[in-house]
């Protein structure tokens, strides 16, 4: 059984929202590993053959992505759905971001499936989880930028004390993974059109690569929420 539920609140639920998530436990993240970077290459040659730039846009899993954040208020031409930019930046430059081997596992699963996937510390979780709308003046602290203050109605995955990730798109430095990480909660982020099944897949396939590339455990299984 799961130790953690992730309660989507009927805001949220009214968008559309949906979600798969599992645990990942006793892993080692580590940087640099010679399986990550080969497997990197590999997925890089089987992207590059399977789409195009010009007609990604076209794809029903991008579509739909693309047409949540028009409707959350999200111009998707310049923030772009994070399984997008991924697929954008193998295609123009044969390249992709390796972090470390917990969040290259992600973004392996996310690349295949088209699927936005979240990855977070479950030690620095604080209480429960829910998936709701944000409030007016809520802080928001992401990786590698500035202090936002967010608006009232945005889609936000929240614990207790702080906002983990805003949907599906943006994470928070506080629960990003560190060097020492040993527990993680991998989510992968389903919109309106996006399959459900699709979607477990997704948390499957992050799960399998964070066991394979960093030897972690799984702990239950997946959870489907919508």
């Amino acid at each position: 059984m799961n130790i953690v539920r992730i309660r989507i609140d009927n805001g949220a639920r009214k968008l559309g929202i949906h979600i798969a998530y599992g645990i990942v436990e006793s892993l080692v993240v580590e940087k640099n590993r010679v399986d990550v970077k080969e497997y990197a290459k590999q997925l890089i040659s089987k992207i590059r053959e399977q789409y195009s730039i010009e007609r990604l846009k076209e794809h029903p899993i991008i579509r739909a992505y693309r047409d949540f954040y028009w409707r959350i208020g999200i111009d998707p031409t310049k923030t772009r759905p994070s399984s997008e930019a991924l697929l954008r930046r193998i295609l123009r430059s044969s390249s992709m971001p390796l972090i470390n081997n917990v969040v290259d596992a992600g973004n392996f699963a996310s690349v295949e499936t088209l699927v936005p996937i979240g990855i977070y510390d479950l030690d620095r979780i604080k209480g429960s989880l829910v998936l709701r709308l944000s409030k007016r003046g809520e802080i928001f602290e992401p990786i590698g930028g500035s202090t936002e203050v967010l608006e009232e109605g945005i889609p936000v995955l929240a614990d207790e004390e702080k906002i983990l990730h805003l949907y599906p798109h943006r994470d928070s430095k506080y629960t990003m993974i560190r060097n020492d990480t040993k527990r993680v909660l991998v989510v992968a982020c389903g919109v309106p059109r996006v399959p459900g099944e699709l979607v477990r897949q997704a948390a499957e396939k992050a799960i399998e690569y964070i066991i394979r590339f960093a030897r972690g455990n799984r702990v239950g299984e997946i959870v489907y929420e919508h």
